[in-house]
């Protein structure tokens, strides 16, 4: 599974794939190196960092996933612990959910996961 982090504060990339440009190259970097699957996170989960708006998230998510969906030929994981943003992102192509904290920030996110 290839991380792209689509975060400004990412303590592993430091922001260098907000541009969707940059984040679709990622991608194919990480497909040519072996990953099977690419994960979009639009918000940080190291201690500390700073909570982002649904629409904050959902603009830094959907347009990479519509982008690596459309010219990869891999799964679409969405790094995500908010419901509506796991919608979005199914319906935009994404096939995995990865909710770090379990259902516990929003319970609405396991029943998302149940319909899709």
């Amino acid at each position: 599974m290839g991380i792209l982090n689509t975060t400004p504060d990412s303590f592993f990339d430091g922001g260098r794939f907000l541009a969707p440009e940059a984040a679709l190259e990622r991608a194919r970097r990480m497909v040519a190196e072996g990953a099977h699957v690419i994960d979009v996170g639009g918000e940080s989960t190291r201690p500390m960092a700073a909570k982002v708006s649904l629409q904050e998230e959902l603009e830094r998510v959907l347009p990479i996933i519509a982008l690596i969906r459309a010219q990869l030929p891999v799964p679409v994981s969405i790094d995500t612990t908010k419901s509506e943003v796991a919608r979005h992102a199914i319906a935009e192509g994404a096939s995995i959910i990865n909710d770090v904290s379990g259902g516990r920030a929003d319970s609405c996110l396991l029943e998302v996961a149940a319909q899709s």
